[in-house]
């Protein structure tokens, strides 16, 4: 199994898994986190106010819950925001 840690994702890929066909990932930090399995983004959509397939660093500070979000079992790292 390839590691996440080396595996790097575009901004232009990451706006491919929005839910639409798959799966859903957004970035925080560089990192790049498959929510999926969240049932706050199972909709698409978290809140009304986060789109998914985006870089959301700069949106947490509206969020009610800070960075230990992405510890929960059911987010996982899947790679790096930009290219090696």
């Amino acid at each position: 199994m390839d590691n996440p840690a080396e595996k790097y994702i575009s901004e232009t890929e990451l706006r491919q898994f929005d839910g639409e066909n798959g799966p859903i990932y957004i970035a925080y930090d560089g990192v790049v986190y498959d929510v999926t399995d969240s049932a706050k983004w199972r909709k698409g959509m978290h809140e009304n106010l986060h789109f998914p397939g985006q870089d959301l660093t700069s949106e947490i500070d509206e969020a009610p819950h800070g960075d230990e979000v992405f510890n929960r079992p059911y987010i996982k790292v899947v790679g790096k925001i930009g290219r090696k």
